[in-house]
């Protein structure tokens, strides 16, 4: 399914705080019965498939008694949005909200408080996707779905290098392109100098932290030894490609590159595969698909989720309602069923057999347990915002400039922006 998924990047600094009220519903409990009302649900354009929306609103209707209405939001302008309407006295019941969002939307105090709620259905939730969920020790909302980065091959080209596998470690995987690179007239791998995401995911891989806690304040952490040790590993990759050192994925759109048939791999969502057939129809027999390794087979490299959550507006009036909403919608069987439909990782590894027949989401899922995401603090927005003083990093080290060197001459402006809450 060709779906953009946008990564989450945080949320501006917000202008008011929103109060938690009482729980509503007149004292009802789920199975009471809630005829006559009706639970509004945000979604983003493109996360909510139809026949999920189909049998969840069904079976809600059928248990409950109430109207399901969904609403589409588009995720341009969603934040303002969504500010704006966390803080009136009739928000949204239900909303998505993105992954890396959520911290911010909870310390405004525009979520409800699901702690309860987890310890009824989350017990065995995927740690590293319901991690964006938490703040201080309490569930501010629930995990929806993630989806990540895999590589993207091109089949003939690996066979005519004499590749016969997909390779299990990063080292196979350097080998690899070093036997395309000698045996072939294919550019190895398509890899731009600021592939910010990939780089992301390598940091998580290493255990790197981009920020650290100094006097109550987030600061950059971007001189620490195992950020260097992952732009390190990012350097090797690059030097299998001809991708130029100060551009990202999407200028240009490394898929479109990869169209041409020239280009061995690149690092992407599986729905860019599809923006590359559409340029280039005969390409499609040649694709496939694998899992980004890592050090060891057993443990695929570190990866960028980039998802959704599910919350509860606090200031909404219908708390047991939307609460009950959530049993349903993640529920195995509904969120089995999104994971099937969407292609999507469920928020639970026992759900993954779902995505069988899929190549592109059966080489993301086993990444999704060893990934993670961007700090999860309200400053981090500011960051990302271009230009990215971490993408401006990594051109200096490819560049030649060394990893501390290269930290030092951003970390002011990344203490700026981290400052900006």
């Amino acid at each position: 399914m060709k779906r953009r998924l946008i990564a989450a990047t945080g949320v501006a600094a917000m202008l008011f705080t929103v109060a938690a009220c009482g729980s509503g519903d007149e004292g009802k409990k789920a199975g009471d019965g809630y005829e006559g009302q009706t639970l509004t649900v945000w979604t983003m354009d493109g996360s909510a498939p139809k026949g999920w929306t189909k049998a969840v609103t069904s079976e809600f209707e059928q248990k409950t008694g109430a109207k399901l209405k969904f609403e589409t939001q588009q995720w341009n302008g969603i934040q303002q949005r969504l500010t704006t309407a966390l803080s009136e006295s009739d928000p949204p019941d239900v909303v998505e909200v993105g992954n890396t969002q959520t911290p911010a939307y909870a310390q405004t105090g525009g979520l409800a408080d699901l702690t309860e709620l987890r310890k009824e259905i989350g017990a065995d939730w995927t740690e590293a996707i319901n991690a964006s969920s938490v703040v201080d020790d309490k569930q501010y909302a629930t995990p929806w779905y993630v989806a990540n980065r895999v590589v993207i091959y091109n089949k003939r080209i690996w066979a005519e290098a004499g590749i016969d596998a997909p390779p299990k470690t990063r080292q196979e995987f350097f080998d690899d392109l070093a036997a395309i690179e000698a045996k072939t007239d294919a550019e190895p791998i398509y890899l731009p100098g600021q592939n910010w995401y990939f780089f992301d995911g390598l940091l998580i891989g290493q255990g790197a932290d981009l920020v650290k806690k100094e006097d109550g304040r987030w600061v950059s952490n971007l001189a620490d030894p195992k950020v260097g040790k992952a732009m390190e590993i990012y350097r090797e990759y690059h030097s299998f490609s001809d991708a130029p050192k100060d551009k990202d994925e999407a200028t240009p759109q490394q898929a479109e590159v990869f169209a041409k048939g020239k280009t061995g791999a690149f690092i992407g969502m599986g729905w860019e595969a599809a923006t590359a057939v559409e340029a280039n129809k005969s390409l499609e027999k040649d694709i496939g698909y694998f899992t980004i390794p890592g050090e060891k087979a057993e443990r695929p490299e570190g990866v960028f989720l980039g998802g959704s959550n599910l919350a509860v507006a606090a200031l909404s009036e219908k708390q047991e309602l939307a609460k009950e909403f959530l049993r349903i919608a993640l529920s195995d069987k509904h969120e089995g069923a999104l994971a099937k439909e969407a292609g999507v990782i469920p928020n639970k590894d026992s759900l993954r057999d779902q995505l069988a027949g899929n190549p592109a989401a059966e080489a993301a899922a086993p990444a999704a347990s060893f990934g993670g995401t961007t700090p999860l603090i309200p400053g981090w927005a500011a960051v990302e915002n271009p230009p990215n003083p971490i993408k401006s990093y990594m051109t200096a080290v490819l560049k030649g400039v060394p990893h501390r060197e290269a930290a030092a001459k951003v970390e002011a402006e990344l203490n700026k922006r981290l400052a900006q809450q």
